[in-house]
């Protein structure tokens, strides 16, 4: 029996300690997998979505909210097109005459013996459009759409360009956000430097204290930097679309020269071969053109047949009629007068608008050369001659050969200078996006 007792208690400690193994190593492998999963949640919320500018283009065009409810102009212009090819519908006509309204005794009696002999009509009544209206109305209808599309496709272009310019932006903002975090950096090298000469004795007290004071401009330099970043983030992130890159997005690109070798010549025949504007304005001259010859057969008159049943007196009988508008009056003159003066309107809006294709290259172009040259001025040797001015200015205050009013009018020079560059190179960028705004084209020739 002890034994037996003996095996048992062996037995039931065996199975409570492989019990308690199993639970632990559970307990193990859940937390194992838990910090596996939180590890992953948060490189995934600290990885940062970066596109570049051909992608917040791709995306402006896919869910801008703007561009998307113009797109459903197209659309409706189609179902305008369902509607001017819809066929008129018949009419169905009845009517019942001689009722005994007083007499109620003559109701259900048979028709010779009724006074007045009740009579019943029917009849079917179809308007048929003649001059070929309907296919006038598709016609025109159809060239409306064709305008709409074109109008659309103007609307896509120019939003590429506010996506392009505020992407340059977001650039500048970077950059000028990363000159002023280096920028403080070196000052505040300076800055120690100087305790150190102050407490050495080498400079005086008010000589530091504008160094002190002179920290403070490059402190607010990095905040209005950091915000005018996150403000140019956020208006980027409003063209693209807020459902389409998530809260914490970067750019990908850097502010650039990309020197423009393409004549002005050829850009304008680009420009005139790819501007969706004017081809809308051209297209236009096709609309009104529709619209007149719409006129014109609106004015004319249409025929309508009638077919008819008539029942009086016993009698079955058909009744074969027609009707038609007689234009004596109503020609529709107005309208046709209207729609010819609204072509020649569109030819001359067409030209107007080929005169402005060629100003907005001319302008462009311009631009794009002079941005150029400016930046090529500053690459040319004066950001070179300002460190150098800078770094010697830096020395000699260091060394005591130069007082600090040289040396602070040195920093905010190279500063001043710095930050022109980097707006020049953002003008120039923005002014070749411009140049593919003009010619309707991402890439030039």
């Amino acid at each position: 029996m002890r034994q037996h007792g003996k095996r048992a208690i062996l037995s039931t400690r065996s199975s409570r300690s492989r019990a308690q193994w199993l639970i632990c190593l559970t307990a193990v492998l859940v937390i194992a997998l838990g910090l596996r999963a939180t590890s992953a949640s948060a490189q995934q919320k600290g990885a940062v979505v970066r596109i570049n500018l051909e992608k917040a283009i791709e995306l402006a065009l896919e869910h801008n909210h703007a561009l998307q409810a113009a797109r459903t102009t197209i659309q409706q212009s189609q179902a305008q097109e369902t509607t001017a090819n819809l066929r008129p519908n018949p009419v169905l006509s009845g009517d019942y005459n001689f009722v005994p309204v007083l007499s109620p005794s003559y109701f259900g009696t048979p028709a010779s013996q009724v006074p007045l002999p009740q009579e019943g009509d029917a009849s079917v009544a179809y308007n048929v459009e003649l001059w070929h209206k309907r296919q006038a109305r598709l016609t025109a209808a159809k060239d409306q759409t064709v305008v709409t599309r074109s109008a659309i496709a103007d609307n896509e272009r120019n939003l590429a360009f506010q996506v392009s310019a505020q992407f340059i932006n977001v650039l500048l903002a970077e950059s000028t956000l990363d000159f002023a975090q280096q920028d403080l950096k070196s000052f505040q090298h300076t800055v120690d430097v100087s305790a150190e000469r102050y407490r050495a004795g080498d400079i005086s007290q008010g000589d530091y204290l504008k160094i002190q004071l002179q920290l403070l401009q490059f402190q607010v330099d990095v905040s209005t930097a950091q915000l005018g970043r996150i403000q140019s983030q956020a208006a980027l992130r409003q063209l693209v679309g807020f459902e389409s890159v998530p809260n914490e997005f970067d750019v990908e690109g850097q502010l650039d020269y990309e020197p423009v070798h393409a004549s002005l010549d050829d850009l304008k025949a680009l420009a005139l071969r790819s501007r969706p504007d004017l081809r809308a304005a051209e297209q236009s001259i096709t609309s009104a053109q529709s619209q007149y010859n719409l006129a014109r057969a609106t004015g004319k008159p249409d025929i309508t047949p009638q077919i008819g049943y008539s029942h009086a007196s016993d009698e079955h009988t058909l009744d074969f009629g027609f009707s038609i508008n007689l234009p004596v009056f109503n020609r529709n003159q107005g309208e046709v007068t209207r729609t010819h003066y609204a072509i020649v309107q569109s030819q001359q809006l067409a030209r107007e608008t080929m005169q402005q294709v060629s100003t907005d290259v001319v302008d462009a172009y311009a631009a794009v050369h002079t941005s150029g040259q400016i930046v090529e001025f500053y690459r040319g040797g004066y950001l070179d001659q300002n460190k150098l001015s800078l770094d010697i200015s830096e020395y000699a205050y260091m060394h005591g050969a130069a007082s600090l009013l040289d040396f602070l009018d040195a920093e905010r020079t190279y500063r001043a200078n710095q930050l022109a560059y980097r707006q020049t190179l953002a003008t120039y960028m923005t002014a070749l996006e411009q140049l593919r705004q003009a010619v309707a084209a991402r890439n030039l020739p």
